[in-house]
């Protein structure tokens, strides 16, 4: 069947939405419609410059015969801006208080829209690095993994604090827990990831980042590599961190159980963007 080159523009611009950071042939696309690779490139570089006016991402070419076009999400400082923004007045609301000072945040990790746009900004920031795999500890980081992975074309593994007969021998360690110095458990099935691998790590929360430091640890034991670390919500006035190198999207600055006031500003990301470290090798 013959392609109209709108045709061709509108399904070949769904296929790179839904298939970010795979490198796909011409030959895939001029097999399909049946069209000259050259009417493919102009086809392509339509939908480049579409996606950059547009700051949905751009389109990277690989030369070479084994070579092809990728798809890179990208989102807009002002784009990202705006919803960071919305982001912190949305946890800043007295409501999501919880006895113990804790921060409800369930609705927020339940949201597809919201957990699709955080994904995006995570695979902005991280974009550029050579990324296997996006890991996370059970329970809540899981949709936001997920969204990462989405975006980034990698599968996603899940820490967990107690073992599942499903997923056979697995890798545990003992870790301090940063908030309470507490001492816990986590592990990985050891089909799970490969040595060598570059792990990406997402949480929802991390206070002093004892789970976030358990998760590098366990890497360890599978001679993996941290190819980064990004969070949600960071908690400000901590005493002793215990990860360095992080990206944040909101920081937690105060929280006023007796008043009930929750007090959250933006995180990391931006000031990462100001000085130009963001989606660096």
């Amino acid at each position: 069947m013959k392609f109209r080159r709108s045709g061709r523009l509108v399904d070949m611009t769904n296929y790179m939405l839904h298939h970010p950071h795979s490198l796909v042939p011409l030959t895939y696309f001029s097999e399909k419609y049946h069209s000259a690779k050259s009417s493919i490139s102009e086809d392509l570089t339509i939908i480049k410059e579409t996606f950059e006016q547009h700051g949905i991402g751009t389109l990277l070419t690989v030369p070479g015969a084994a070579g092809g076009v990728k798809f890179i999400p990208k989102v807009e400082y002002k784009e990202a801006k705006q919803f960071v923004d919305e982001l912190c007045e949305l946890i800043a609301k007295p409501e999501r208080l919880l006895p113990g000072g804790y921060l409800y945040l369930t609705d927020i990790l339940g949201n597809p829209s919201i957990v699709n746009k955080i994904g995006r900004l995570f695979a902005t920031a991280f974009g550029n690095r050579k990324i296997d795999v996006v890991m996370t500890v059970a329970t809540k980081g899981i949709p936001l993994a997920y969204a990462v992975a989405a975006q980034l074309d990698v599968p996603v593994v899940i820490v967990r604090k107690d073992s599942k007969v499903t997923e056979g021998s697995t890798v545990s360690i003992n870790y301090v827990s940063g908030s309470s110095k507490r001492i816990q458990t986590m592990l990985l099935a050891k089909r799970s990831l490969k040595e060598g691998s570059n792990v990406l790590i997402i949480d929802d929360f991390m206070k002093a980042g004892g789970t976030i430091n358990g998760m590098i640890s366990l890497l360890e034991e599978f001679k993996a590599n941290v190819a980064g670390i990004g969070v949600l919500v960071e908690s400000e006035g901590v005493e002793e961190r215990l990860v360095d190198e992080y990206i944040s999207l909101v920081k937690l600055a105060n929280v006023d159980i007796r008043e009930r006031n929750i007090q959250v500003m933006p995180g990391t990301y931006f000031q990462l963007v100001k000085d130009k470290k963001i989606g660096e090798n």
